[in-house]
């Protein structure tokens, strides 16, 4: 509800028109919440394509994402919520851009011990979690690199609703429900403050993201604070296909990872009208500080087991995309993250993005 409030009051748009053009036309059908032009995206993390039902079990993640602004603290087509967010965040750090634009989120996940059938305290394996936030994303980029920040609120414990929703799910799927969501971690307010900057070269030493065969790599660093998560990471990811979007890749559900780069002014009528399809890979590695659902709650006493300060993510995936639509099919592999644990998390996540 929150999201759709937010959502429907998002009047943003193309980069240089006038006010009047990108702030009217509020008697489009389905008005407001598809009033103003924006790319709105879903993305289901999983694991039952891995025949798994444990760890990192399941991930939602809906978001909204704007067209390029011309400042995210004072642009008139943003609603206030979002200005107060920007101004607040231009108050730390201004960056400058080419481009930019601003998201926003809302997700929930899941985390559970390989054990769902026992009621009792599984003592030498993670507790049962759930996170369920609201994000605020700004992301200023130029032609080949993005810079991507992002402000995660929300909740831990019983408060996340993640027991109601995966009892939910259980139910629709006929399999039995979790017996030990008692032992979940406590109620907490959770905060995550996240930055990522990504480069994209193409090897074949033209624009790939018109039209025909490319092939191009994009790195990424990037690190988070706060008591959810205090991390550093690097990875990359390489795509080949053709039509490549006019974007910073696919990833599964992971803080400013997403597809969420405004489109650069160059390519931006080639890139309504291509249709493409590209297989991609990619790496993601992370130096552990903190983890609230393996460490346990941050002031009070909880279920904790001993975590692994470095884990890691291997992705494969096939991603199509027709005009300003995509849809992306990925499979995770991770490391394992904590001592004892069984087995390393598997899961599968699809993304489907576009304009309403």
């Amino acid at each position: 509800m929150l999201f759709g409030v937010l959502c429907s009051g998002a009047a943003i748009s193309a980069f240089g028109q006038t006010s009047s053009a990108r702030c009217a036309d509020s008697e489009r059908a389905l008005s407001p919440i598809t009033r103003y032009e924006g790319i709105y995206r879903f993305t289901l993390d999983n694991d039952v394509v891995a025949k798994r039902d444990q760890d990192y079990t399941n991930g939602l993640k809906i978001a909204w994402s704007s067209p390029n602004v011309r400042s995210f603290a004072d642009d008139e087509c943003l609603p206030q919520v979002l200005q107060s967010v920007g101004k607040l965040f231009t108050r730390v750090y201004s960056p400058t851009f080419e481009q930019g634009n601003v998201t926003v989120t809302l997700g929930q996940a899941i985390y559970t011990p390989r054990d769902k059938l026992a009621t009792e305290l599984i003592v030498d394996d993670r507790p049962y979690a759930g996170w369920t936030y609201l994000g605020f994303g700004f992301n200023a980029r130029s032609q080949y690199r993005l810079d991507a920040y992002e402000i995660n609120l929300g909740v831990v414990g019983p408060w996340s609703r993640a027991k109601q929703v995966q009892a939910t799910f259980h139910r629709a799927r006929g399999i039995n429900l979790p017996q030990g969501w008692n032992n979940q971690l406590g109620n907490e307010f959770g905060a995550q403050a996240v930055f990522e900057r990504k480069y994209r070269t193409d090897f074949l030493g033209r624009n790939p993201y018109q039209s025909g065969f490319g092939v191009d790599v994009i790195p990424h660093w990037g690190a988070s604070l706060g008591n959810v998560a205090t991390h550093a990471n690097a990875g990359l990811e390489v795509r080949i296909g053709w039509g490549l979007p006019d974007d910073f890749g696919t990833s599964p559900i992971r803080p400013a990872g997403d597809n969420s780069a405004p489109r650069s002014r160059e390519g931006l009528s080639q890139f309504t009208r291509v249709i493409g399809a590209h297989l991609f890979v990619s790496v993601d590695g992370r130096a552990v500080a903190r983890n609230i659902f393996l460490d346990g709650n941050t002031i009070r006493d909880s279920h904790s087991v001993r975590k692994k300060w470095a884990v890691g993510d291997a992705v494969i995936g096939v991603a199509a995309n027709f005009g300003a639509y995509k849809i992306g099919l990925v499979r995770v592999f991770r490391t394992r993250e904590f001592e004892g644990q069984k087995f390393s998390p598997r899961y599968g996540s699809i993304t489907i993005s576009g304009p309403l």
